[in-house]
């Protein structure tokens, strides 16, 4: 069904072009969207608190809009996390000592349950948090190092040049032509066995099976190849397929912080 609504999208739709994002704003927005409709009421009323009623979607853009700020430069390699070559299991060892996105996630949740933490870092961490279990779900955020996630694997899309980390973080979505609530709506009807099951697992487990995603990914391609509706018809299945685990998955972890 999802392929059949992907041909008429693009039957009707021009094709448009975007720039650079970790799954672009509507990717994160709709993540944001989705996982509004699995918190719970306890975990809603103290986001809405910390956040001042702004919603997860609005906020889900924060970690990227902060970027230009050289205050926040320090949170760069926050956004993803590579393991070298063979390297087949996370290290705390051997991770980046500038910190990563694994250790980003865990520093937000260790932050949203402290305590004595200000509003104001609780606020600031949740809306990190939000947009980086985005990212985790973006597999070329968990792709490889040497080639920045993708970045340096340049392909054609639909007919000008690109790469492949930004055909998964925006191009797709966006020449898709759908705005963040239409994706977040038009997700699978799951049932309470399929939810649950996307629900299990640690923030490792989640890691490792984007970084699966990513190696097929790479495969997926070669470099200088033009890409276009082919490659959309076969893989933004899985992109939407993604965008929803990561909202799932996210209410999931602030249920688990706020009750």
């Amino acid at each position: 069904m999802k392929k059949i609504l992907l041909i008429a999208a693009l039957v009707f739709s021009s094709i448009s072009f975007a720039s650079e994002g970790d799954w672009g704003r509507t990717g994160h927005r709709a993540t944001g969207e989705v996982a509004e409709e699995y918190l719970s009421k306890k975990a809603k009323q103290q986001i809405k608190e910390l956040l001042n009623g702004q919603s997860l979607a609005f906020v889900s853009t924060y970690g990227d809009d902060i970027k230009s700020d050289p205050q926040y430069r320090k949170y760069g390699p926050w956004h993803y996390v590579n393991l070298d070559e063979g390297q087949t299991e996370y290290s705390k060892e051997e991770a980046n000592p500038k910190g990563d996105l694994v250790q980003a996630i865990k520093t937000s949740i260790t932050v949203l349950k402290d305590p004595k933490a200000s509003k104001e870092d609780k606020a600031f961490y949740l809306k990190m948090l939000v947009h980086f279990m985005g990212d985790l779900h973006q597999p070329m955020h968990t792709g490889r190092g040497e080639d920045k996630g993708g970045n340096d694997i340049q392909v054609r899309w639909f007919g000008k040049g690109s790469n492949l980390h930004r055909v998964w973080d925006s191009e797709m979505i966006n020449d898709f032509q759908m705005s963040f609530t239409e994706l977040a709506e038009s997700t699978d009807e799951l049932t309470a066995k399929e939810i649950k099951q996307i629900r299990s697992g640690s923030i490792l487990d989640w890691m490792y099976e984007s970084k699966e995603l990513s190696k097929k990914l790479y495969d997926s391609v070669e470099t200088g190849e033009k890409l276009g509706y082919e490659y959309m018809y076969e893989w933004f299945p899985v992109a939407h397929d993604q965008i929803q685990k990561g909202g799932i998955r996210l209410a999931k972890v602030l249920n688990d912080i706020f009750g």
